[in-house]
C-alpha cells in the first residue's frame, strides 16, 4: 500500500511506520522535521513538512491519521487546551480538506481517539456502545471522531481507535514511571482504584495492520487490552517485574494543586473492554500486563 500518516515520528508513529515498511508498505509522513523522517521512522518513509506539498496527483490507498501532543504535556490552560485540539481536530480538517480535494479518494481512513473519550466512569464495563461522561477530555475526542467521521460522506471508510495507555519501550507513559519506581518510590495514585486500560505497543500497531487490511472493519474500536487493571494493580505488577517495592501512596489532592484540570488523568480512570475487536476474532500478543511489562522493560534495557 501507499500510505500517507500524520504523527509518524512520535512514540507511536515511529513504530507503526516502521513495522509498516518492513511488509513492504510505502509511506509519506506530515511533520514538522521532515528532513529527519528518514532517519526516525525508516528509509522507506518520505517526509513532508505540509498537504500542500503533495502532488495534485498524489494517490494513497489509505490515511492513518494519529498526529496529537501528548494530552500529559502540561497543566490544561486555555493556551495548553487550543494546542490539544489544534494538533488533533486542525490536522484531521486538514486531512479532510485534501481528501476532499483529492481527485483519488484513499480507501480508508484511520483516525486516532482515546479512552478519555469515555470519562471518568468509576467501575462501569465500557464498550463502544457506551456512552460518555462529559469533561475536557470526551470533549476533545469527540470532536477529534465527529472531524474524522466527515470522510464517510466522501466514500472513505473511516475506523476511528480509542487508544488506552500504551505499554512500550523507551517511550509512552511507562518513560517517566521508571526512575521513581527503579529508587523504590512508586506507590499508588490516590486510592489506586482507578481503573487504568492499556495496550502493548506491538497489539496496536497490529490492530492498525488488521484496520487496513480488513474492508469489513469500520467505525469505533476500543484499542485496549481485554484485560485492564486498577492502579493499585499496575502498580503492584510494574513494582514486582522491577523487583522494587512499591509502597509510597501519592495523594489525589496533592495532584490536583500541581495539575489542576489534568489532575483528572490520573485520578480518573475507565474500565474500557475492546468487545468490537475481539467480535472481530483480533488476537493480542499481550494480553496480560505481566507479560507486556516485561517484554517492554526488556527492550528497554532495564
Amino acid at each position: 500500500m501507499n500510505i500517507l500518516i500524520t504523527g509518524g515520528t512520535g512514540f507511536i508513529g515511529r513504530q507503526c511506520c516502521r513495522a509498516l515498511g518492513r511488509e513492504g508498505h510505502r509511506l509519506t509522513v506530515l511533520s514538522r522535521r521532515p528532513a529527519r523522517v528518514g532517519a526516525i521512522c525508516g528509509d522507506h518513509c518520505t517526509g513532508i513538512g505540509s498537504l500542500e506539498n503533495l502532488e495534485n496527483d498524489s494517490r494513497f490507498d489509505a490515511v492513518i491519521n494519529i498526529s496529537g501532543e501528548s494530552i500529559a504535556g502540561g497543566r490544561w490552560t486555555e493556551a495548553r487546551k487550543k494546542i490539544l485540539r489544534d494538533s488533533r481536530i486542525g490536522v484531521t480538517a486538514a486531512v479532510l480538506e485534501w481528501i476532499r480535494q483529492s481527485p483519488s479518494k484513499p480507501s480508508v481512513l484511520i483516525s486516532g481517539s482515546a479512552v478519555g473519550y469515555y470519562g471518568n466512569q468509576g467501575d462501569a464495563e465500557l464498550t463502544e456502545n457506551n456512552g460518555a461522561f462529559d469533561d475536557f477530555g470526551h470533549l476533545l475526542c469527540s470532536e477529534w471522531e465527529s472531524e474524522a467521521r466527515k470522510a464517510e460522506e466522501l466514500g472513505v471508510r473511516v475506523c476511528i481507535i480509542r487508544t488506552g495507555l500504551v505499554v512500550g519501550p523507551r517511550g509512552g507513559f511507562l518513560k517517566p514511571m521508571l526512575l521513581p519506581f527503579k529508587m523504590g518510590l512508586g506507590g499508588p495514585i490516590a486510592n489506586g482504584q482507578q481503573w487504568m486500560s492499556w495496550i502493548h505497543l506491538t497489539d496496536l500497531i497490529g490492530i492498525i495492520k488488521r484496520l487496513l487490511e480488513d474492508p469489513e472493519l469500520r467505525g469505533v474500536f476500543n484499542a485496549t487490552s481485554p484485560r485492564p487493571v486498577t492502579n493499585r494493580e499496575f502498580t503492584a505488577t510494574l513494582a514486582k517485574v522491577l523487583r522494587r517495592p512499591a509502597f509510597i501512596p501519592v495523594p489525589g489532592i496533592l495532584l490536583k494543586l500541581l495539575l489542576g484540570e489534568m489532575s483528572i488523568l490520573l485520578t480518573g480512570g475507565q474500565k474500557v473492554l475492546p468487545a468490537r475487536l475481539l467480535a472481530a476474532g483480533f488476537q493480542y500478543q499481550f494480553a496480560n500486563l505481566d507479560d507486556a511489562l516485561l517484554e517492554a522493560l526488556r527492550r528497554h534495557n532495564v
